[in-house]
């Protein structure tokens, strides 16, 4: 593909799809207009690729159209048939392909310069500045690779959830950064290999970073993921003279940081710590199992019934456990009943519930949950001390009072739902045994308020609709 000369109107073009983009990411920050959202994002993307198609000379115009098609169906059928719970560990392996494609257009230009227009007049080398941008774009592609893999295979659960501790971590890690940082400064000789070395140890380090980082900050990874892919994105774009590639990769990029950011700021941990290894990694890299046995409360689905029926308020809590069980249908059926005999229903949500930032806000969405029902932690947190009932389904350490007490807890100072103070809390959980991913027990399940419901989450919950029937 080679750069032609852009002219006002391409740019106006370029511009009118960055407007769209940004425009697309106001959208998205809110249930009520997310689909607004998605389809500007789509017009956006629609304005950009067939301004770069009509303004560069492209080899085969039928060649692209039917590797556009090829795409289009499987991300047609992909998106028909993914489940809402397996969400998390699509979108990694979307962040995994941006940053393969990212590699792949970086080989094309260093293996064919004079297609890209990177060349220096007398056409003996490719330029500095593209030089530069090469080694980063497709350093930063490999890494989003690579790590974007290892999120799927812990996501999917085809490789262990828990923090994978290598020896010595941090000075591999360390080393093989500086390696690639060196490599770049480097990449101005003109030695092929320099080229090749860059891209073997990206990838490495994708999969270095990644190994050691626990489930339970498996948000933060995939908002981490969404920013590395922008900035490979914006880094080909320089490479390719696309405005529109580094308008989009930056808005990526940036959105991407400031969600990490927040995340980490959720979980009140820092954004290095969670790079240089997992969350509670040390803490939870034991059996998982409750740390002591303490007397506590067996409930039934009945007992639920009765006393949500009961009740002026309830609060919701959901959690991963909700999605594994795909029980977010038969909860909103389960809230209408309770809506029937005069109960006010609510939701609340933690920033990292979930195996991705707003994963259950879209299964609840697919549930058609009303937006209004639904409230982010820092505007419920208090009002569970008002309400009668907190109804936690499938959440552990998002309700875990430890954070705010016990210092020696892999997760004190996270914010944490204040599910105690309600009258009752009605816990579902499938065993005792187990705990959540930083591997700590939560006190909850021991209080004289609360009422274990050991089940199946979904299997619970559609016991509890019969009751109330």
């Amino acid at each position: 593909m080679e750069h032609v000369s852009v002219n006002p109107w391409v740019a106006l073009a370029y511009l009118v799809a960055g407007v769209c983009f940004i425009l697309a990411l106001r959208g998205l920050s809110s249930p009520a207009t997310s689909q607004r959202g998605n389809r500007l994002g789509m017009i956006g993307m629609g304005i950009a690729v067939v301004t770069t198609l009509l303004t560069h000379g492209v080899a085969s115009i039928a060649e692209i159209g039917i590797a556009i098609a090829i795409g289009g169906a499987i991300g047609i059928v992909t998106a028909r048939r993914i489940q809402m719970t397996d969400m998390p560990q699509l979108v990694a392996a979307f962040h995994s392909l941006v940053g393969m494609a990212a590699v792949l257009v970086g080989m094309a230009a260093y293996l064919n310069p004079s297609a890209f227009g990177i060349l220096v007049e007398d056409g003996s080398d490719i330029l500095l500045n593209s030089r530069i941008e090469l080694g980063l774009g497709v350093a930063i592609g490999a890494i989003t690779f690579s790590g974007s893999v290892i999120a799927f295979l812990k996501l999917n659960g085809n490789m262990s959830g828990k923090p994978i501790i290598l020896p010595a971590r941090h000075l591999i890690n360390l080393g093989t950064l500086a390696a690639i940082i060196v490599l770049v400064g480097l990449f101005h000789l003109n030695t092929p290999m320099l080229f090749w070395a860059i891209l073997g140890l990206s990838f490495a380090i994708g999969f270095l970073l990644i190994i050691p980082i626990g489930g339970a900050d498996m948000p933060v990874v995939v908002s981490m993921l969404n920013s590395y892919s922008g900035w490979a994105a914006a880094a080909m774009g320089f490479t390719l003279h696309n405005t529109a590639m580094i308008i989009t990769g930056a808005l990526v990029g940036s959105s991407g940081a400031i969600l990490s950011y927040i995340m980490c700021r959720a979980m009140n941990r820092s954004f290095i710590s969670v790079i240089a290894g997992g969350f509670g990694a040390e803490a939870s890299a034991g059996s998982g199992e409750a740390k002591e046995q303490r007397p506590w409360k067996r409930g039934s689905a009945e007992d639920a019934a009765f006393l949500m029926s009961q009740a002026e308020q309830v609060i919701i809590v959901p959690g991963y456990g909700m999605a594994v069980a795909q029980a977010q249908h038969i909860l909103r059926e389960m809230t209408d009943k309770l809506k029937a005999h005069g109960v006010r229903v609510k939701f609340a949500i933690h920033p990292v519930a979930g195996r991705m930032p707003g994963h259950m806000n879209v299964l609840l969405a697919e549930a058609n949950v009303p937006y209004d029902d639904v409230f982010e932690l820092e505007d419920i947190n208090s009002e569970f001390a008002q309400s009668d009932v907190a109804f936690v389904i499938g959440a552990n350490d998002v309700t875990n009072p430890a954070a705010k007490t016990d210092k020696t807890s892999p997760i004190y100072g996270m914010p944490v739902l204040d599910v105690e103070k309600a009258k009752t809390v009605l816990f579902i959980k499938r065993s005792m045994g187990g705990v959540g991913y930083a591997g700590v027990d939560n006190d909850v399940f021991y209080m004289d308020n609360t009422m274990m419901l050991l089940a199946d989450a979904k299997k619970m919950v559609e016991e509890i609709v019969k009751a109330l029937d």
